[in-house]
């Protein structure tokens, strides 16, 4: 068996990310085909609504390729012929659309692999979600809105109520989540407030997807188990199987049979006793190179428990942390220097005022004496990439004074 040093688990991890070397910034504009291989590199984007900074699935591509044109994305997922489509893999996710087939296995066991509001739909709402599932053939691409509305209008629903917000779904909401959990429907695409668009599979997947014939569960669970360690580089079973949260006897099958045909490798890494294993094609790069920050919702960093193995740092997103007891900050982003997370730098973008706010910045163990000018050109690129003008930094966290300088500098 294989011995690597910790160092070398890092930079293996960092290049099967596409993380290890600088971003392409003399390459010129990124194009359609460049976007998409790094999404295949990836395997999908995770979804979220938050939107403090950019959108959760924005940024682990700037975080690679640089400032990009965001409408590449929305061409990609939301105009024919799709190169992504949305689905649950990590969790609600843009998948490249050869990949949404190895997913129907979790699509058809809704009961097990859906969450109460989703998986009860069909017995609490059994009516509704046949009356839905007609007006999204009649009249998609459609959003929960609009069918709610003409649900309520009609005296099939009731109010939408005003007093909470986020999952605080409607009858129309919680039979188009079902529907679209069980693949009956799909996102066509994302309208200006974020809301999916809803329309049957036959008017969104290309052609030579919806003709592919169904693969077997155990072969879909093998290869996406492959494509989570391909992804990772380096890890642990658990590691691996996290990234499209599989689970259950299948994942151990599929694991010894990777292992025995060679597509992974047992390895030991320098301090961890886990289990470890390393994939074929996984690359060690002499040297790790890169700059740049990543979202909280970044596939390196994710599984928090893999972050502070492999970089020795402690990070948790702190949106749902009371204000007092916030360490970092609401939402941070790690900030990548070389082959280890230097600082902790909690933004937010203040598109009235024009403004990339920096509301904390944190150094870690590992900062360096061109930490602050690093992160400082870093918050001068994102702030161009989302259209601010200027960066202002608030005195709060142990790097924001020196920082204060560098963001002036750059």
């Amino acid at each position: 068996m294989d011995s690597i040093s910790l160092a070398q688990a890092r930079r293996i991890a960092l290049a099967a990310q596409g993380l290890d070397r600088p971003r392409p910034a003399a390459a010129g504009p990124v194009t359609m085909r460049r976007l998409t291989a790094e999404v295949s590199r990836l395997n999908l984007l995770q979804i979220d609504s938050v939107n403090v900074l950019a959108r959760a699935h924005l940024v682990p591509l700037y975080s690679r390729l640089g400032p990009y044109d965001v409408g590449l994305l929305d061409r990609a997922s939301g105009s024919a012929p799709r190169k992504l489509v949305e689905t649950w893999a990590h969790v609600a996710s843009f998948v490249p659309v050869t990949t949404y087939p190895l997913l129907e296995w979790r699509r058809r066991r809704y009961q097990d692999e859906a969450w109460g509001a989703i998986a009860g739909a069909p017995l609490a709402h059994a009516a509704e979600v046949d009356l839905v599932r007609g007006m999204v053939a009649e009249r998609g691409p459609v959003t929960a809105r609009e069918i709610h509305d003409e649900l309520e209008a009609a005296g099939r629903t009731a109010p939408r109520s005003r007093e909470e917000w986020g999952w605080n779904w409607t009858v129309a909401k919680r039979c188009l989540e079902f529907l679209f959990f069980t693949g009956e429907v799909m996102s066509a695409r994302r309208n200006s407030a974020f809301e999916r668009c809803y329309d049957l599979p036959e008017r969104v997947l290309p052609p030579a997807v919806r003709a592919a014939g169904p693969v077997p569960d155990d072969e879909a669970v093998r290869r996406l188990l492959e494509l989570g360690a391909r992804a990772h580089g380096v890890g642990t079973a658990r590691c691996f199987a996290d990234y499209f949260r599989l689970r259950g006897p299948a994942v151990k099958r599929a694991l010894a049979e990777l292992v025995e045909e060679g597509t992974l490798e047992p390895v030991e890494v320098e301090g961890w006793a886990e289990r470890t294993y390393r994939h074929r094609a996984a690359r060690l790069p002499r040297r790790a190179t890169a700059r740049t920050l990543l979202s909280p919702f970044d596939p390196l960093v994710w599984e928090r428990r893999r972050l502070e193995a492999l970089f020795d740092v402690y990070y948790r997103i702190e949106i749902y942390v009371p204000a007092p007891q916030r360490t970092l900050g609401y939402y941070v982003l790690p900030f990548l220097e070389g082959d280890a997370v230097t600082a902790m730098v909690d933004l937010k973008a203040d598109r009235q005022a024009g403004v990339l706010r920096v509301q904390a910045a944190h150094a870690t163990a590992h900062a360096t004496a061109d930490t602050t000018a690093a992160l400082g050109a870093e918050l001068d690129v994102l702030g161009g990439w989302l259209g601010l003008g200027t960066t202002s930094v608030a005195p709060a966290g142990d790097l924001a004074a020196d920082l204060a300088g560098a963001v002036r500098a750059a």
